[in-house]
């Protein structure tokens, strides 16, 4: 997948000597030339292939939908070896001699969903892989005398998987600058598709063309209908009106090992399934391009089931078969720059609870609105030089932050209980809430502990202004 999020406002000095939070990188969509790779930390477990052109870019919105958030399913599969886009380039091998880097040197204080960027650090980037490399002859499975499949128990990855492959599609994006194919999950039987905002960005551009495979062999064509960079969430609506939505499920009620199954189009190759756990909840992830400074935060689910890039907007579904996380980014053992890397057992998903208003709000209008604590933040440290709670740099004057009584200088702690270790983490814990929301945020002052309660206020569909 090729995630690029659009560049939020900074405000406020860098974090003082804290170490910056890790950076995931976005994946590449598989397909593209070597443009397309980002330098992010895009959480795509079925993350997409490598972006077309610049990424990041994405196209508005289309007519509005009813919101949808209800069960369904669907799937999609490849008509062919290279389809649509002929063979892939081999990949460019590194420059000698180049140390890879693990992470990033650049730490940035920023408002939490709040009026500048929320907790921008650097750390571990996640580096895409390209998928330049020599395709396989088929990218579909093949449909030949085949036994018949054995009939699977509920609870099982084989019964989990065989409710959602037929909902899940291939996404192709090409445009000037290349081709690159990502992952969708369909969410209505008229052609709502949910992906990442990264999957679809080239698809903006002049010329650019946007096609859904679907599993039954069909390829239609599709326009966006709303694409929200913050979240890394678009809705895109494709041409058919006889697809099975998804079942989405419940990511409030996950638990930490729990089983979850990956379905997408890892490197091109549709319908394809991977199991593993829930390695974490509520990873505060940090994806970008180091390049053009986009970033965004959000609470990860986070899992070790196998997501390459072109597994972006892919679907997470726990063992009833329901989704409850849309694949977005993977941290890689490849350094910044450096086009190695792929699936090492960290994943990370966007939580459907999370996803499923914004994708209600980009059905609706084509934009998405953004809960704002109207502040600027960085890391604390403590005096062991240990990242220890968010500063506050700046408080915007009549922002929900400063009519709570918040302070420049206070350290926030706990929100509605739960430790905040770093900016990041204060950023993404405003981001799992709605405008209106209360949340009790406990901080530090002066020595001493205290709680304060502040009604979050919304960014009105304007995330970086």
């Amino acid at each position: 997948m090729t995630d690029n999020q659009p560049p939020e406002p900074q405000s406020g000095p860098a974090p003082f000597g804290s170490n910056p939070p890790e950076r995931m990188q976005q994946l590449p969509m598989p397909g593209y030339s070597s443009l397309g790779q980002h330098q992010q930390q895009h959480f795509a477990p079925q993350g997409g292939q490598q972006q077309l052109g610049q990424p990041g870019q994405h196209p508005s919105g289309g007519s509005a939908y009813p919101q949808f958030a209800a069960p369904g399913t669907h799937q999609g599969a490849s008509p062919g070896p290279n389809w649509p886009f002929g063979p892939q380039q081999q990949p460019v091998a590194p420059t000698p001699g180049k140390p890879k880097r693990m992470g990033l040197a650049i730490v940035a204080a920023t408002a939490l969903l709040v009026g500048a960027a929320g907790g921008v650090g650097a750390a571990a980037v996640y580096s895409a892989t390209n998928d330049t490399g020599a395709s396989p002859s088929v990218t579909a499975p093949l449909n030949g005398n085949q036994a018949a499949p054995a009939s699977a128990p509920d609870g099982s990855v084989q019964n989990a998987a065989a409710k959602v492959l037929g909902s899940v599609v291939k996404i192709a994006v090409a445009t000037q600058q290349g081709a690159a194919t990502g992952s969708g999950i369909v969410i209505s039987k008229d052609g709502l598709i949910v992906t990442n905002n990264h999957v679809v960005a080239g698809a903006a551009g002049q010329g650019a063309k946007l096609t859904v495979i679907l599993n039954d062999g069909r390829t239609v064509p599709a326009t966006v209908k709303g694409l929200d960079p913050l979240t890394d969430l678009a809705v895109i609506h494709a041409d058919a009106t006889d697809l099975t939505p998804a079942t989405l499920g419940s990511s409030g009620k996950l638990a930490v090992g729990q089983g979850v199954v990956a379905i997408g189009s890892p490197f091109g190759l549709q319908s394809t399934v991977t199991s593993g756990i829930v390695s974490a909840l509520n990873r505060p992830v940090t994806s970008g391009d180091e390049e053009q400074s986009s970033t965004t935060v959000f609470p990860a689910i986070q899992t070790d089931a196998a997501i390459n890039p072109g597994n972006s907007g892919g679907a997470l579904i726990d063992l009833a078969g329901q989704v409850v996380g849309i694949n977005s980014a993977i941290k890689t053992a490849g350094g910044s720059g450096q086009s190695a890397g792929g699936n090492i057992g960290l994943g990370f998903a966007i939580p459907i609870d999370q996803a499923k208003p914004i994708i209600d709000e980009l059905v609706a209008k084509g934009k998405a609105t953004h809960a704002r604590l109207g502040v600027s933040v960085g890391d604390a440290q403590s005096s062991d030089g240990l990242v220890n709670g968010a500063t506050l740099r700046e408080v915007t004057p009549g922002g929900a932050g400063n009519k709570a009584g918040l302070q420049a200088g206070d350290v926030v702690t706990a929100v509605d209980g739960k430790a905040i270790a770093s900016g990041d983490a204060l950023v993404a814990a405003v981001r799992s809430h709605r405008p209106g929301d209360q949340v009790k945020v406990t901080i530090t002052r002066a020595g001493k502990s205290q709680d304060v309660t502040a009604t979050l206020g919304s960014d009105d569909g304007k995330p970086t202004g």
